[in-house]
């Protein structure tokens, strides 16, 4: 089974390389894009079969390892 760790900072915590893309995207020409917000996506092959307990254990995970909670938010999501 496998999981989907999207990890994003928080609202209110500076995000550098979010403002650097944004600057960059202004510089090629892309007109119209507001705040720019970067993070990162972690997928994992759980042997886990059952979605729940599968959604737990990676939730888990990102709580021990994946994320900093402190400073940064994330969702879990479950492709069967």
């Amino acid at each position: 089974m496998k999981a989907i760790v999207t990890v994003m900072l928080k609202n209110g915590v500076l995000d550098p390389q979010g403002k650097a893309i944004g600057h960059a995207l202004g510089t090629l020409g892309f007109t119209g894009v507001g705040m720019v917000r970067a993070g990162k996506i972690i997928e994992l092959e759980l042997a886990q079969t059952d979605p729940v307990k599968a959604k737990a254990e990676a939730e888990d995970m990102a709580r021990k390892l994946l994320a900093n909670t402190v400073i940064e938010s994330f969702q879990v999501s479950i492709d069967g």
